[in-house]
């Protein structure tokens, strides 16, 4: 029996886990985190069975602990209710599902414990690469990607162990607005936006999917996963999302892992690595798909996807101001606070006015991203 604990249990990725875990029936649910979905929450609670779980504000924790007061489960509220998921003793894996830089300190903790993550929440290796991936190695855990570009990637790297990455070509879809020039974007609407052409994920990656702002944090995020640097790292569209991504080694050979885009498989498959289980689902039908396309990614378009590169190519504290920044960018397009356009405005402005921390510490990512924070409040 394999024991987990999720972080995010209520977003996109943690309920697709939560399906994993049905269709599998050999995984105990030992821990839940959620942000204020308590009532999708309290129904994971009563499905699964968990011995702890969290929720963000003291508030909805009180809510929660009130509608499942005839189980046998303690609800813990805030970070330190996170952490205590990120850490409940009989969970062997975390999965970080959790969106944003919230994931940071839980994943710390859990790593600091002894247990492997299965990674979902790219921010924390977009600011913290430095810090985590030297703790993975000095604690012995495994890091286990579920994005499923750098799921891919870690597919075709099994069995290469030594053999020198030349390049790795990770793909992107375009997103909604691929082939749009930015004066055809001025009046998207967040309707608009939150139309992805392939895949079905939550409300703020949809949105990083059509800035191309998540493709470049997945660049930020290979370079640490994979040990390789920036400009190794090529972004190559494909519009259909059958190859999810590519690795090109020193003797010309390319290696690329193929599927239908379910996020199910990279899920599964970090749960169960080394051994790969039936899962159902479509299948890839060569015959009806008959060609794939690529094309290069638009950088003048799309400037997001430079301003990534320059953030990781720079690295120290910028590219947490490149995530910050994007973050509450986001959530002020989401509310209809500002226009499209003006989200890639406010991460190149708050990237330009940033002195640059050249080894931060976790207090110091977290100071960078509360400045970022009051530097765009005081400006938008």
């Amino acid at each position: 029996m394999r024991r987990i604990a999720i972080l995010g249990s209520t977003g996109s990725i943690g309920t697709q886990t939560l399906e994993v875990v049905e269709q599998n029936k050999d995984i105990e649910v030992t821990a839940l985190a959620a942000g204020s979905n308590i009532r999708l929450l309290e129904q994971q609670i009563r499905k699964f069975h968990p011995r702890l779980a969290a929720v963000w504000s003291e508030e909805k924790a009180k809510e929660l602990r009130t509608a499942v007061a005839d189980l046998d489960v303690r609800i813990e509220a805030g970070m330190d209710g996170l952490i205590a998921v990120a850490t409940e003793e009989k969970a062997q894996t975390v999965v970080t599902a959790v969106v944003g830089m919230i994931g940071i300190l839980p994943t710390i903790a859990a790593i600091q414990a002894g247990r492997d993550i299965a990674l979902a929440n790219k921010e924390t290796l977009v600011t913290a690469g430095h810090l985590i991936i030297p703790m993975v190695k000095e604690q012995g855990v495994r890091l286990l990607p579920v994005d499923s570009e750098h799921s891919a990637i870690f597919q075709c790297l099994n069995g290469e162990h030594g053999n020198r990455i030349q390049k790795i070509l990770l793909t992107a879809s375009g997103g909604p607005f691929r082939g749009w020039t930015r004066e055809q974007m001025k009046n998207i609407q967040v309707e608009d936006a939150l139309k992805h052409p392939n895949w079905s994920m939550g409300r703020k990656i949809t949105i990083d999917s059509s800035t191309m702002v998540n493709k470049g944090l997945e660049v930020m995020e290979a370079r640490w996963l994979f040990g390789v640097e920036m400009d190794q790292v090529q972004v190559v569209v494909q519009p259909q999302s059958v190859i999810h991504s590519m690795v090109e080694f020193e003797d010309g050979a390319v290696m690329a892992q193929l599927g239908t885009p379910d996020m199910k498989l990279p899920i599964q498959y970090a749960l169960y690595y080394p051994e790969r289980r039936p899962l159902a689902g479509d299948r890839l039908d060569f015959w009806k798909l008959k060609e794939i396309r690529f094309e290069k990614p638009d950088f003048e378009n799309f400037p997001a996807l430079s301003l990534a590169y320059r953030a990781g190519k720079t690295g120290g504290s910028l590219p947490t101001v490149f995530n910050a920044a994007n973050e509450r960018a986001v959530s002020m397009f989401l509310n209809r606070k500002i226009g499209y356009l003006t989200i890639v405005d406010i991460i190149e402005s708050a990237m330009e006015r940033h002195q640059v921390i050249s080894d931060p510490s976790v207090e110091q990512i977290l100071e960078t991203e509360r400045e970022t924070y009051d530097y765009i409040e005081s400006r938008w």
